[in-house]
């Protein structure tokens, strides 16, 4: 027990810790997609697809207790927090679009409807996203606050907070798209 304590200190293993759930969330929605609509086996498909939000689950635990185990803050963490905040929000919205190309290979679904790109629809859709992403940088900045206070203030922060500059970024540059869309949302194409 002590050497698993060990190494969560040691604020390198929360980067493999990152790349391990993200492989796991893609084997779970895999594996539970193909259970369930390849194999067959629903109540294996609905339980492997109900380890998906576990992840995230380990993911914070681990995160904190790393921190609280005396490891020094590290851009880790940050990256932790920074890809809860993205996860929590996209998670849910990937696993539904994987499930509908499931649903529609293996069980002979309709086909999920063409996204608009012209018009009030594109605009709505284009706002929509950036505000999705809106929710994703409040889940993440509020995970990297709350670390920063469990380390006992921004001094010591420091390193958790690196993620909110790239992410600031992207919310600023992503509303491009959105008042691009507004200002000038194209027409419906020719009928040929």
């Amino acid at each position: 027990m002590t050497m698993v304590i060990t190494l969560f200190t040691e604020g390198r293993v929360i980067l493999f810790l990152i790349l391990a759930c993200d492989v796991l969330f893609w084997v779970f929605l895999v594996g539970g997609l193909t259970a369930r609509y390849a194999a067959g086996q629903r109540a294996l498909g609905g339980a492997l697809l109900l380890c998906v939000p576990l992840i995230d689950v380990v993911l914070l635990g681990a995160t904190v207790l790393s921190i609280r185990g005396g490891a020094e803050p590290t851009v880790w963490h940050g990256l932790s927090a920074a890809y809860l905040g993205i996860t929590v929000v996209y998670g849910h919205r990937t696993v539904r679009w994987a499930d509908a190309r499931f649903a529609r290979r293996f069980d002979g679904a309709a086909a999920p409807p063409r996204p608009v790109f012209y018009g009030r629809a594109a605009v709505v859709d284009a706002w929509k996203s950036w505000f999705r992403f809106l929710l994703a940088y409040a889940i993440s900045a509020g995970l990297i606050f709350g670390l920063v206070v469990l380390v006992s203030g921004p001094g010591e922060g420091a390193p958790l907070m690196v993620w909110l500059n790239p992410l600031t970024k992207v919310l600023v540059y992503s509303m491009i798209w959105p008042v691009a869309t507004t200002v000038r949302p194209g027409r419906a194409p020719e009928p040929q």
